[in-house]
């Protein structure tokens, strides 16, 4: 899914359907209880009571972490075969990595996973599919790329604020510093124009035809000309005053929400959801959506799986079903802006005509199925995810003047060769 969480230990589980001890299977009054583990908001908050509600039997809690951490507890979770939760979230990032070792995870296609697979899309569907076959996740969200900006910051700079006026000035991502350049000339005091380098990176990243590793998992990042022509685009962006410098999903970064320090922010349809809780209601109608340079792309997306070492592995399977099927990808879309994995719901008007007034009512129900429908998927190797942290790192160190492009370039590559 998305990197977008600050870590959480297991004494403050967040959105909480009944609190009871951490680790235990068994909740008072002799109910089963589920544990979930996420890593930012899944917009899950109601659907866990309303399941919970109907199924009074069960007890459900989530415990919820940062990107990195999620991915790294869980490792180590699966490795001793003690302390994962009963449903655990991987990011697209990630699920390389994780369906290595199906041995660890319940085959959803043993549970009824072979009768839902035609729910999702087809290439959602395998990207969670293990070698020999075992399907160890249920597919969330996509992340299908936008634009989101702030109207009156751009009104401010003399620039126009309407949606189809912002995307001509961006057609390519060149053209989109060339704007930034021209925003900074009358930007209100200390207001940039993007966020910060990793972000608008990630982005370019996630549209290029080949990414981090080529499909027989070789790193090919180093060589890869299309993600060093988009970090240099960026470098010149931060060093020509563009970027907040803010590292996306940090305490820093969710300020600069508050306070209006950027004018744009790359925008995965998951990513509306954070802007919401972090610029709060008095910024609503201020924030609009637009569609990305360069067209297309994808960063994040997520899948539930269901690790063996669970005491209550049958009934973490009926809830991971339940919160991916069709009715409730449609809510987390309503609700969050999630763009669901099911392609029926591409063609439902609840969703295609679904305006968000938030974002000054903008129709995201077209601008992200719309993007879903051309979506190429980018072959995803083993540790992506740990790339995508490692790349946003040497980013950071330009911004922070610790080094200069080539030589954050030249770490960067070297770091993920070992």
């Amino acid at each position: 899914m998305r990197p977008k969480a600050l870590a959480l230990g297991c004494a403050a589980l967040a959105t909480a359907v009944v609190l009871s001890g951490c680790g235990s299977d068994t909740a008072s009054g002799g109910k089963t209880k589920l544990t979930i583990g996420l890593f930012g908001n899944f917009g899950y908050a109601e659907l866990l009571k309303e399941y919970a509600a109907v199924h009074p039997d069960v007890e459900i809690s989530d415990r919820t972490a940062s990107y990195s951490d999620h991915h790294k507890n869980l490792a180590a979770h699966l490795a001793t075969s003690s302390g994962a939760a009963d449903i655990e979230a991987v990011d697209t990032g990630y699920i390389n990595q994780f369906k290595a070792t199906p041995d660890k995870f319940v085959d959803l296609n043993t549970k009824g996973g072979d009768q839902l697979k035609d729910r999702w899309l087809p290439w959602k569907w395998e990207g969670s599919l293990s070698k020999d076959g075992k399907q160890i996740g249920y597919g969330t969200d996509v992340g299908g790329l936008a634009i989101c900006y702030r109207r009156d910051l751009l009104q401010n700079a003399g620039l126009p604020a309407d949606r189809d006026q912002v995307a001509a000035l961006w057609p390519t991502w060149q053209d989109f510093m060339a704007a930034g350049k021209k925003f900074q000339e009358k930007a209100p005091e200390g207001v940039k124009w993007f966020d910060g380098g990793p972000t608008v990176l990630n982005a370019i990243v996630g549209q290029a035809s080949v990414g981090y590793y080529d499909k027989s998992d070789k790193i090919v990042v180093g060589e890869n000309e299309e993600i060093k022509a988009g970090w240099d685009l960026v470098v010149d962006g931060v060093q020509s005053g563009l970027s907040s410098k803010l590292l996306y999903s940090t305490p820093v970064w969710n300020t600069g929400f508050k306070q209006g320090q950027f004018a744009t922010v790359t925008c995965p349809a998951w990513q509306m959801a954070k802007i919401k809780d972090q610029a709060g209601p008095e910024a609503a109608g201020k924030w609009d959506v637009t569609s990305v340079p360069g067209g297309g792309g994808n960063w994040g997306g997520s899948y539930l799986t269901v690790p063996k070492s669970g005491k209550n592995v049958d009934k973490a399977v009926e809830l991971a079903a339940w919160l991916t099927a069709p009715e409730q990808q449609a809510k987390v879309f309503k609700s969050a802006g999630l763009l669901p994995s099911i392609p029926k719901l591409y063609e439902d008007p609840s969703i295609v005509d679904y305006k968000n007034p938030y974002f000054n009512d903008a129709p995201i129900g077209k601008l992200f199925t719309d993007a879903a429908k051309k979506l190429n998927p980018q072959y995803q190797g083993p540790k992506a995810g740990d790339i995508q942290t490692a790349i946003g790192n040497a980013m950071q160190r330009v911004e922070q003047g610790k080094q200069n492009g080539d030589e954050s370039w030249t770490q960067f590559v070297g770091d993920v060769q070992k």
